[in-house]
C-alpha cells in the first residue's frame, strides 16, 4: 500500500521528457513511504518505451499493448485496473493535455483526491503537495489527509531519470471494453504556424520586447540559422503578433527543456521562467542587471542585444542582416 504508480508518455512515437521526469518524482516519493515505484506504459510500442524506460528508480514496469496513440478511454480502463490490482498509495500522471484528460477520470472512479500541477512533492506521514499561485508568484502546500491521492505532476521540475535500471518489465492484462472506445486517432494536424515543435528543440533562442519592434526579428532570424537553433518567444512577442501562438515559451506557452535556452532581450517574469527554467544551459542577454533572468542564467551578457547579436553572428560563420 505504500507503492507509487506513475503513467509514462508518449506521442507519435516517441516518448515526452515528462516520462523521465515521472520516474525521479515517482521514485522520491517511493523512497520516501518505502514502496517500489511503478511505472505504466499504455498504447503504441510498449515494448521499447519499456526498454527505454528501465531506468534508475523504477521497479516494475507494466506494459498494456492495446492501440498507437492516446485514448482517454483505453488509458482509463487500464488504469483503474492497475489501482484495482496494484493498490499503490499515490498515482502520478504528466499535467499534460493527456495526463489532464485521464488523470480526474481515474481519480473520480476510484475515490482519490486529485491535486494538480504538482512542482514538489514531500511525505512526512501524509503527502505534500506544493503548487505556484498567481502566476508562479506564490507557492503554496496542500496537506493531502487521505492515506491516497493522484497527482499531476508539472513538466520540466524534476530532473529526468538517468542510468540504467533494474526494473521488473510485466505485461499487464488489461480487460479493456472495445465498446466503451468511443473514439478513435486517426491522424495528426498542425495548428497554424505548426511548423515546429519547440518543445522538442535541443537548442532555443528565444526573444523578448527588448527586440523592440517586429522589423528587428530578422536580425535574430540570422542568428537561429547561423547557430542551427530553433526561434521561440516570450509572450509580448506573441500577443503583439509578431510570431505565432506555438513559438511562445512560459506558463500560457509550452513548457521546454533544450540543451541550450539563449533569452535575448527577454526580462525573466515568473511565468516565462516556469517554462524554461529546464534548461541545461542557460544563456541570458540582456543590458538590466537586475533583470529577473539572471537569477537563473548560467551565463549573462549585460549588453545592448544589437551590439552582441551581430557579433554572435559573426562568429558562427553567418551573415548579418540589414536591419
Amino acid at each position: 500500500m505504500t507503492d507509487v504508480l506513475a503513467v509514462a508518455e508518449h506521442r507519435r512515437g516517441d516518448l515526452r521528457d515528462v516520462s523521465y521526469e515521472m520516474i525521479s518524482a515517482g521514485s522520491e516519493l517511493a523512497d520516501a513511504t518505502g514502496g517500489d515505484l511503478h511505472l505504466a506504459v499504455i498504447s503504441g510500442d510498449v515494448d521499447a518505451f519499456a526498454e527505454d524506460l528501465n531506468r534508475e528508480g523504477a521497479d516494475v514496469i507494466h506494459t498494456v499493448d492495446h492501440g498507437e496513440e492516446f485514448n482517454h478511454n483505453v488509458y482509463a480502463q487500464a488504469l483503474e485496473q492497475m489501482v484495482d490490482e496494484l493498490d499503490p498509495q499515490y498515482v502520478l500522471a504528466p499535467n499534460s493535455v493527456n495526463g489532464m484528460d485521464y488523470a480526474p477520470a481515474v481519480a473520480e472512479a476510484k475515490d482519490l483526491p486529485l491535486v494538480t500541477d504538482a512542482v514538489a512533492l514531500a511525505e512526512n506521514g501524509s503527502l505534500e503537495v506544493t503548487r505556484e499561485q498567481y502566476g508562479g508568484k506564490v507557492e503554496t502546500t496542500i496537506d493531502v489527509e487521505e492515506d491516497n491521492a493522484a497527482v499531476t505532476i508539472r513538466p520540466a521540475e524534476w530532473p529526468k531519470a538517468e542510468g540504467t535500471g533494474d526494473a521488473d518489465v510485466q505485461a499487464f492484462d488489461a480487460d479493456i471494453d472495445e465498446d466503451a472506445i468511443g473514439s478513435t486517432v486517426t491522424g495528426f494536424e498542425e495548428v497554424a504556424g505548426g511548423d515546429v515543435d519547440i518543445s522538442e528543440a535541443d537548442f532555443l533562442v528565444s526573444i523578448g520586447r527588448g527586440i523592440e519592434e517586429e522589423e528587428n526579428i530578422p536580425l535574430i532570424e540570422a542568428l537561429v540559422e547561423a547557430t542551427d537553433a530553433t526561434l521561440s518567444s516570450s509572450r509580448p512577442i506573441v500577443d503583439n503578433g509578431w510570431l505565432p501562438k506555438n513559438r511562445q515559451v512560459g506558463q500560457s506557452g509550452k513548457v521546454v527543456t533544450p540543451d541550450v535556452y539563449i533569452a535575448i532581450g527577454i526580462s525573466g517574469a515568473v511565468q516565462h521562467v516556469a517554462g524554461m527554467k529546464g534548461a541545461d544551459t542557460i544563456v541570458a542577454i540582456n543590458t538590466d542587471p537586475n533583470a529577473p533572468i539572471y537569477d537563473i542564467a548560467d551565463f549573462g551578457i549585460q549588453q545592448d542585444l544589437f551590439d552582441v547579436v551581430p557579433q554572435l553572428i559573426e562568429e558562427f560563420g553567418g551573415d548579418v542582416p540589414d536591419v
